[in-house]
């Protein structure tokens, strides 16, 4: 059976199952997948919305799962400098990079192209696998019917 999954349930849904995606699948509104219970789903959602870790989806038969980001490679870079911190994310924003900012971190999928950028301006670039959960963007809504 392939459990078709179309909307978003209230955060506080308790899921039926967890569907872990690495951010480039969770930007896509069409989707066939497998649940980490090997459960075959398939994605019919509103076009634009990326899907975070923490959101329900559910369908029409109430099969609720919780979507998960996975560990994918990241470059990270920590600094304790809000400026020098600041610096490295107009560089990457400058080059429509998906950024995730953290306090004193920031990643971005690896890149060695912009890991020896961000080198060149002085900053240490370390490589990990991390779930990666980058800012939406000034154009993309909260949900909230701005």
């Amino acid at each position: 059976m392939v459990f078709k999954l179309t909307g978003w349930a209230p955060s506080a849904t308790v899921a039926d199952d967890v569907l872990t995606l690495p951010f480039e699948l969770r930007q896509k509104s069409r989707l066939s997948a497998v649940t980490d219970k090997g459960e075959q789903v398939a994605l019919f959602l509103e076009r634009g919305k990326i899907l975070r870790s923490g959101m329900v989806l559910t369908g029409i038969d109430e099969f609720k799962v919780l979507i998960n980001a996975a560990p994918e490679p990241v470059s990270v870079m920590r600094c304790d400098d809000p400026l020098q911190l600041a610096r490295a994310c107009y560089h990457l924003g400058n080059r429509h990079i998906s950024v995730q900012i953290l306090r004193g971190e920031l990643r971005y999928l690896s890149d060695h192209v912009l890991d020896h950028m961000l080198e060149g301006l002085g900053f240490d670039i370390t490589q990990d696998i991390l779930p990666f959960e980058p800012e939406a963007g000034a154009y993309h809504g909260h949900g909230h019917g701005h």
